[in-house]
């Protein structure tokens, strides 16, 4: 299994990686943001995503945000293949992408909404720390970008408050500030 940053070669997977989202969304019930193939294909070609192959076989996915002017960015679209799930890959994916961002943004904030208990583990492991949604970027694109969730209605009455996605956040300055009381 390869997990890597994507490039232009991995562009013809954005139909298949759209199709996954929006098929898990329906299957699970809960809000997962629906992307286009095209919002994919953009991620591909900037680099900020992660793609798991099995030989040329798509397995997962996930891509990366970048809000506030490098001061936020957040993980999104973590998608495992069927046939792939319960081994581990979406947990070795998210660290990938984790790794990554924070070597391309070493500085920023990263942060999360999810309803899904296995990424609520996956980002309490890599350091995360749950966190209400005020403490997430207040950049109006993110937020539009839960538009279309069926739970959208829940975040829109609460001012974007609360809503049934745990807001997580991993603050490198604050992560720092434990490795040195650790020495």
């Amino acid at each position: 299994m390869d997990i890597v940053t994507t490039g232009k070669r991995h562009i013809h997977y954005a139909k298949q990686i759209s199709e996954l989202i929006a098929s898990s969304a329906q299957v699970r019930g809960t809000g997962i943001a629906r992307r286009t193939p095209a919002y994919i294909v953009k991620k591909i070609e900037n680099k900020n995503a992660v793609i798991a192959l099995d030989g040329d076989f798509f397995a997962g996915f996930c891509y990366i945000e970048v809000w506030g002017h490098n001061k936020y960015i957040a993980h999104s679209g973590l998608i495992v293949a069927p046939e792939y799930r319960g081994k581990g890959l979406g947990k070795a994916i998210k660290t990938k992408t984790f790794d990554y961002s924070r070597e391309k943004y070493p500085d920023a904030k990263v942060f999360g909404i999810t309803t899904g208990l296995p990424v609520m583990k996956i980002n309490y492991e890599l350091g995360y720390k749950p966190v209400t949604f005020s403490e997430l970027t207040d950049d109006p694109e993110f937020w539009k970008g839960c538009q279309n969730c069926k739970n959208y209605d829940v975040l829109t009455r609460t001012d974007r408050k609360m809503c049934l996605c745990t807001g997580m956040l991993y603050d490198p300055r604050a992560d720092a500030n434990n490795n040195v009381k650790n020495l």
